[in-house]
């Protein structure tokens, strides 16, 4: 049996099938399954290696520029200097840059890759912005994604508009590496974040609600369950945050007067 995919993938592509064998109770088969693909990816950001994220083959400077947003380190596209990718490696040249702890880290799906000497408590999202009831519900038929159909190993995040529409999407491996995503292809178009909502696959501890805090978004629907971690974060920070989402209901667990 081979264990490797069957054909080539084309670069960039997130999915690669791999030969298996099919076990019943009856019966042995041979078969063949998507499976989501990942690599490493250096960011490099004025010059210093900050960290190594574990990610799918694409969007990669999209995924750089959203990491430093939602972890706080970029509030203004101006700011940008230079964006550059070879080699596997990402890297950021970024005006009146805010001093970190450069501990090298490496950075997977469930963990954050940058050390600040600085906390989020005077993080707070005044209540500028609402969202009508049916347009969060609809919202939800953007968690799914047909690679995460055909693999089961994909999270996906999504920024949508007042209108319900469609802004952003991107899947990656990893809950946090979606969001970074998205947030960096708006960040780069210049869209007003505090205008949009976050649709999120993944559960919502305090990481995760932080990344939208600090991209300035305002409401996250997610069809997971929350963490309290994430509750409490979203309480002191006063953005909206919704879980257990269908079509038809979700749970808000903070700041509900956003949904109207």
């Amino acid at each position: 049996m081979q264990s490797s995919d069957m054909h080539d993938p084309k670069p960039g592509e997130p999915v690669r099938h791999y030969s298996s064998l099919l076990i019943t109770r009856d019966d042995r088969s041979p078969a063949i399954d998507p499976v989501m693909v990942e690599e490493t990816i250096q960011l490099i950001v004025n010059g210093a290696k900050l960290s190594s994220i574990v990610t799918t083959p694409h969007l990669h400077k999209e995924l750089a520029v959203g990491h430093m947003v939602t972890e706080g380190a970029l509030t203004n596209l101006n700011d940008i200097e230079e964006i550059a990718e070879k080699d596997g490696c990402v890297s950021l040249t970024i005006r009146s840059f805010p001093r970190l702890d450069l501990r090298y880290e490496l950075r997977t799906s469930g963990s954050t890759g940058i050390d600040w000497d600085t906390r989020d408590d005077d993080r707070f999202l005044p209540v500028r912005q609402t969202f009508r009831t049916e347009v969060l519900l609809d919202s939800v038929k953007n968690l799914y994604d047909d690679t995460q159909n055909r693999t089961g190993g994909a999270h996906s995040a999504s920024l949508v508009d007042t209108h319900g529409t469609l802004r952003y999407k991107a899947i990656d491996i990893g809950r946090h590496n979606a969001i970074d995503k998205v947030v960096g292809m708006a960040f780069l178009n210049g869209d007003d974040l505090s205008r949009m909502f976050l649709v999120s696959s993944g559960r919502q501890p305090a990481g995760m609600v932080m990344k939208a805090v600090r991209a300035g978004i305002p409401l996250i629907i997610s069809k997971a369950a929350p963490i309290s971690s994430g509750i409490d974060s979203a309480l002191r920070a006063n953005i909206t945050l919704c879980c257990y989402a269908t079509r038809e209901k979700c749970k808000a667990f903070s700041a509900p007067e956003r949904i109207v």
